[in-house]
């Protein structure tokens, strides 16, 4: 399996393309990363060196794997941080290339914005852009709950609201939804829930709530959902298997006390997670 992953690159620590591309090739997936900014680390630090790409440099890179002859051996397409809505126009174009030279490829969209407690992060339009551009253009929607009532125009208090919200973000695209760190009235203190739908039904799964709060982590499971999706076409696998990894690369980062997430030290969490949770349907 081949996928085109289209993000942010830090040089120190995992976030972007570098907290999907690894967890990816560890399952034994090619993955060609471009890069839509280069910064020395990620900014939550909250002071970063680097540059933020144009779009005409992701279409550049883009064109040149065009040139290959590679686009039609590519099983999918993964974005996440854009850094701009010129950039997120480049990568719509890019999956409009992908699927004319292999129409079974699918297009997974991390839409970061924000998160609850930070509210938006990203500059001015991308909200706007992943509302009415990317969102109608994926197939695999992968928001956190912040950004899913963003989307929806909704506030999901309970689980029967974050299923209404996702089923009207369906209703414009998305085929597969997964809906990390959600946290309803029905969510124990101690927990978090995982909420994944797609046309056959919809599924939770509830971790432990750790107490940690590093980056990257939503961008490693948007990663891995997609992939085992593609894989399994089964949210409920998907699901299964993307939590259980993330929680035990989560769980050694939060043991260590790290503020970086600890990919590759905990890299058999990948490929054998050490607690399996199983979805319950909805």
């Amino acid at each position: 399996m081949n996928i085109l992953s289209i993000q942010s690159h830090v040089a120190y620590g995992h976030v972007g393309n570098d907290a999907a591309a690894f967890p990816l090739q560890r399952l034994g997936i090619e993955v060609w990363p471009v890069h839509t900014v280069q910064f020395s680390n990620h900014t939550g630090y909250g002071s970063w060196k680097g540059a933020v790409f144009d779009a005409g440099m992701i279409r550049e890179v883009i064109a040149g794997i065009s040139e290959r002859g590679a686009l039609r051996l590519c099983d999918g397409v993964l974005s996440g941080y854009m850094g701009s809505a010129d950039i997120g126009e480049a990568i719509l174009d890019t999956v409009l290339k992908v699927r004319r030279a292999n129409p079974a490829m699918r297009y997974c969209c991390d839409p970061v914005i924000g998160d609850v407690g930070r509210g938006v992060f990203v500059r001015p339009g991308i909200p706007e852009f992943m509302r009415d551009r990317a969102l109608p253009a994926a197939d695999v929607l992968t928001p956190n709950q912040f950004e899913l009532d963003y989307l929806s125009g909704t506030e999901t208090k309970t689980i029967a609201g974050a299923i209404a919200a996702v089923s009207a973000l369906h209703a414009r695209g998305p085929g597969a939804i997964l809906v990390t760190s959600l946290q309803t009235n029905e969510t124990p203190d101690d927990s978090i829930d995982l909420l994944a739908s797609d046309s056959k039904g919809r599924c939770l799964v509830r971790t432990p709530k750790l107490p940690i709060s590093v980056n990257g982590a939503g961008d490693a499971i948007a990663a891995l959902f997609f992939a085992h999706y593609l894989q399994s076409q089964s949210i409920a696998q998907a699901l299964s298997a993307a939590a259980s990894s993330v929680f035990g690369i989560l769980k050694r980062t939060a043991d260590k006390g790290s503020r970086e997430i600890l990919l590759v030290e905990a890299q058999d969490e990948i490929v054998k997670p050490s607690r399996v949770f199983e979805p319950s349907a909805l």
